[in-house]
């Protein structure tokens, strides 16, 4: 399978960014360069990543990453995107926990130097299972791993979740409360209404969306459980691995308290939509690894808590996911990538296991 061309994320320059960001490095450290500066291959879809090294007698580090807010001329993934959020959340989960965070040197909140706000952290190196091609396709490194190696990759990363959930004080966690009234979870949901009401603001709307919202009502939990710290974006994907080991977990901005469930429901189908993808292909893909059962009882090992409502908490991810890949394919038509089709539905990659979910009959089907 031939790998499309990723959609348009940026009206940058990345020279004028080089000049830009050396400016900036020269008065926060006399003297300092940065050099080698290389936008990643596997650049987000939402903030944008910029690798540098800093060329000076003393520096702090070396080799660092640059996290900036996205493009507002770009069409944005999301209505804002707060770096000052996402880089208290890894001081908070660096300083309180043995959670591999990569460390952050410095915050710039005003946007002038770049044309955003942003943070610099040290960069780490390591491998990270890609997005595209998907690791679940052949002829990549976490597809050519022995079942015993991929056993210890998904051991350890699922460990990491346990960790983050049972370490971090979530009272000092509290400038990342989301608004409105009533408890976590509830705050959580209406927080994703809000932006798919904004992602379909003038455009056509996602009946298979609102379906899914109305089946989330129903399977609604009778007890959702106590909120923990949910690192967001919960996936290999956004793990550094060294051999099959992490040692940085990377992105930090859907980060909020939730129901441990918010996140293990995002592992368990951010690797399904990557699989069923792939089989959709003709490829077989990687059907033991990553697996929902395996994933809840290991969970339940490190815990002592057993996952509860998974029904309703991987239906949750499928659809937050399809409010993404909606404003994702808005985005491509607005660059003139692509055309609104008849059938909005269409735009959704996934739309058929988001389907299968709000009718009740995924799981089934995938076991």
């Amino acid at each position: 399978m031939t790998a499309k061309p990723r959609p348009r994320t940026t009206t940058r320059d990345p020279a004028e960014l080089a000049r830009r960001l050396t400016a900036w490095l020269d008065a926060r450290l006399p003297g300092a360069r940065a050099v080698g500066i290389t936008v990643p291959a596997s650049n987000g879809l939402s903030s944008e990543t910029l690798l540098f090294d800093i060329e000076h007698p003393r520096p702090p580090v070396r080799a660092c990453a640059l996290r900036l807010a996205a493009d507002p001329s770009a069409y944005t993934v999301f209505p804002s995107y707060d770096m000052t959020r996402q880089y208290r959340t890894m001081r908070l989960v660096g300083e309180h926990t043995d959670v591999p965070v990569p460390r952050v040197l410095w915050l710039e909140e005003d946007p002038e130097p770049l044309g955003a706000p942003f943070f610099v952290m040290a960069r780490v190196a390591g491998r990270v299972p890609p997005d595209v091609m998907p690791y679940t396709y052949e002829g990549n490194w976490l597809h050519a791993a022995t079942d015993g190696e991929r056993e210890h990759l998904e051991a350890a990363s699922v460990g990491l979740l346990a960790r983050i959930h049972d370490q971090v004080p979530l009272a000092q966690a509290g400038f990342l409360t989301l608004p409105g009234e009533g408890d976590a979870l509830g705050r959580h949901v209406r927080s994703q209404r809000a932006y798919y009401d904004w992602v379909v603001d003038g455009l056509a709307r996602s009946p298979l969306i609102e379906a899914a919202f109305d089946r989330l009502a129903e399977l609604w939990p009778h007890e959702p459980g106590a909120p923990v710290l949910n690192w967001g974006d919960a996936r290999i994907g956004n793990i550094v691995y060294d051999g099959f080991d992490p040692v940085a977990v990377l992105d930090w901005e859907m980060a909020a308290p939730a129901p441990r469930e918010v996140d293990l429901g995002w592992t368990v189908y951010l690797h399904r939509f990557f699989q069923d993808l792939t089989v959709a292909s003709g490829q077989s893909g990687l059907p033991g690894f990553l697996r929902r059962d395996r994933i809840e009882a290991r969970y339940a090992r490190l815990t002592g808590h057993a996952p509860r409502d998974m029904e309703f908490h991987t239906l949750y991810a499928a659809l937050r996911h399809a409010i993404v890949m909606l404003r994702i394919a808005y985005r491509q038509v607005y660059f003139g990538e692509a055309a609104v089709p008849a059938d909005p539905d269409t735009l959704i990659l996934h739309h058929g296991s988001l389907r299968a979910m709000v009718q009740g009959r995924y799981w089934s089907e995938v076991r």
